[in-house]
């Protein structure tokens, strides 16, 4: 079809259909904002500057558009994870069991909120919060719960931690110890991305310098000590939950990940020893097709600022292994039944997407946490789309498609264009440290909530096919006694340790902290000492200082 037959066509047929259906928006666009025709042809791949060899080659190949293995889920299937934790360590760990006992194939564990910012269960901060969000952790006796019985040297753990994440990665390593399986047999990913921290979700403790370098820190003592951990797990997941579009998403989670790599890089260690095991975690949302499309993008421009901006010689270095989570901005607390679907159609995105790990939420999670029967429900839609769908049965099935493909190109340019802003303002840190990241994010969330409020976004059963509702039952419900359970142990775990040797250790760490040394090795004999989180946590406030609130107004 050539320009001027297309232009034809819509001007013939599409006007009048669009007239024959009023309720439909006559701004088609993705989420992000970028326009949609409605059809495409290879003159529109054309129009983008799309090569096939440059832009899209074979799967396993670079730039590894098309996946980062050449025969993707025929070879393995993604790892099917749910995030889980909650009330005690104890309640957590048979949760962990149950899941395994159901298929799930690896962990991923949820933290509550006073030890994502470093207090213990006790501290009058934590009070309400204990078990809410996650599982509360506080000394190596909690992680010696929540991995009871769990095999460490065969389950692959994800931790999603931040500021926290050298203390949360120690504990994990001494349960290990204990057991005598040494650091080379375990396997998992700790978040530990802090930037993002500062730009969306805001669980920082630390002002973001020193933040920078406990996280090089963990790159440093891992790639010596600990080869089969991902590092870091670079996030546009809360970004986007904060409101930032498809586009920037992919923007300021590169952005970061720069940062990162850069940091690693002054610090003596070589590229290619870090970037192997730099993975990241993103978001799947509604509109199929754009989220996709980002996430084959997002292999690209990784591929190309490992090979072109760093020098990386390694394909590993360059290949982009990502996490997904649906979408829980998205999910409504009207008609929870919908919840199913808009995940369903979230989770397709990010297996067509080629992701390496899933986790789809739960359809009562805009309520509470989420019932064991609706945790097996989103087990058994990754299940389904593994087995039944025929999705995985295919490499790259979306490959080739003129819209897909222009897709892809077009939120790659955009993305490169904010990266280029970042880069023009002296990079992540800087650029947060100005609001810039966050100010963009609440424009678009702005945005958004008004087309909502307008109706010029649908969102069914909210603001169109609205029901009547009726009390939902079954949800889940933290009692109120784990909280005191857990703190009349943390109490005993002080009383009953060796206290000299704990205020020893703690001591040496505060050296460390002050010195220009590692600080993991100082954090594993703490918290081998049964120093409690809270404690390391405060040496290091003594010594950084604490973060006040970061606005992008």
């Amino acid at each position: 079809m050539t320009s001027r037959s297309k232009k034809e066509w819509r001007e013939k047929s599409l006007g009048p259909a669009l007239q024959r259906l009023p309720e439909r928006r006559d701004d088609f666009a993705t989420e992000s904002g970028l326009d949609l025709d409605a059809v495409y042809t290879p003159e529109d791949l054309e129009e983008v500057g799309f090569d096939y060899e440059r832009d899209l080659g074979n799967p396993g190949e670079y730039p590894y558009t098309r996946g980062v293995q050449a025969n993707m889920y025929r070879g393995r299937l993604w790892t099917m994870r749910q995030y889980s934790g909650y009330a005690t360590a104890k309640e957590s760990n048979q949760r962990y069991h149950y899941l395994l006992g159901q298929g799930q194939t690896g962990l991923s564990v949820a933290f509550d909120l006073p030890t994502q910012i470093g207090y213990d269960s006790d501290h009058p901060l934590a009070q309400g919060e204990v078990g809410k969000v996650g599982v509360p952790i506080s000394h190596l006796g909690d992680m010696e719960d929540l991995l009871e019985g769990i095999p460490l040297d065969r389950v692959s753990t994800s931790m999603t931690i931040n500021a926290t994440a050298s203390v949360l990665l120690c504990l994990y390593m001494a349960v290990a110890r204990k057991r005598g399986i040494p650091q080379t047999e375990i396997s998992g990913t700790l978040q530990n991305d802090i930037l993002k921290e500062y730009i969306a979700r805001g669980t920082y403790i630390y002002p973001p310098r020193p933040s920078m370098r406990l996280v090089v820190d963990v790159f440093k003592y891992c790639s010596a000590n600990v080869p089969k951990w991902n590092t870091i797990s670079v996030s546009g997941y809360h970004m986007r939950e904060a409101g930032a579009t498809a586009v920037q998403e992919l923007a300021f989670t590169f952005a970061n990940a720069i940062e990162y790599v850069q940091a690693a890089v002054d610090a003596g260690l070589d590229v290619d020893d870090v970037a192997g095991r730099v993975s990241f975690f993103f978001v799947a949302h509604n509109n199929l097709f754009e989220e996709a499309a980002k996430f084959r993008a997002a292999r690209r421009i990784w591929a190309r600022i490992m090979k072109e901006r760093f020098g990386a010689r390694e394909p590993r270095s360059m290949m982009l292994r990502f996490h997904t989570q649906t979408a829980g901005v998205t999910l409504t607390a009207q008609q929870l039944d919908n919840n199913v679907v808009r995940t369903t159609v979230q989770a397709l995105s990010a297996v067509l997407g080629g992701t390496q790990s899933l986790h789809v939420n739960s359809r009562d999670e805009a309520l509470a946490l989420p019932s064991e029967e609706s945790v097996q429900l989103s087990l058994r839609t990754q299940q389904i789309l593994a087995h039944e769908s025929g999705i995985a049965d295919v490499v790259d099935p979306l490959g080739g498609s003129y819209f897909v493909e222009s897709l892809t190109h077009r939120l790659e340019k955009a993305a490169l264009e904010y990266i280029e802003r970042i880069d023009g303002l002296g990079g992540a840190v800087a650029a947060l440290e100005r609001g810039y990241q966050m100010r963009e994010i609440h424009e678009s969330a702005f945005r958004h909530q008004m087309e909502t409020e307008e109706g010029r976004r649908t969102v069914v059963g909210v603001n169109r096919y609205v029901t009547e509702e009726q009390p939902v039952k079954g949800l889940l419900r933290v009692d109120q006694e784990a909280a005191q359970q857990q703190v009349a142990r943390l109490e005993r775990v002080r009383q009953e340790r060796d206290t000299q040797a704990a205020k020893a250790d703690l001591d040496r760490l505060e050296d460390v902290a002050r010195s220009h040394d590692s600080t993991v090795e100082a954090i594993l004999e703490c918290v081998e000492s049964y120093c409690t989180l809270g404690e390391i946590c405060d040496v290091f406030r003594g010594v950084f200082g604490e973060q006040r609130e970061m606005a992008g107004v």
